[in-house]
């Protein structure tokens, strides 16, 4: 897996501290209930990593999706 950037969608909203976990991704909007979260995923590794932490904190996951390389 080469380095992506990858747009990540929970419903609700997310905690400063959480977003402190979340190296290198940003909120890039929020909009009908839902947030909008991009950055890089380096390898697989991290993306499962990413994916368990908001599991652990019950965050729900609307959609994971990558951006093309540029």
């Amino acid at each position: 897996m080469r380095r992506a950037r990858y747009e990540i969608v929970i419903n609700g909203t997310i905690s400063e501290p959480v977003m402190g976990l979340i190296d290198g991704f940003q909120v890039s909007r929020v909009e009908d209930g839902l947030t909008y979260l991009v950055g890089p995923v380096s390898d697989q590794a991290k993306l499962r990593g990413l994916l368990l932490l908001f599991g652990n904190l019950n965050i729900e996951l609307v959609s994971v999706a990558t951006f093309p390389r540029e």
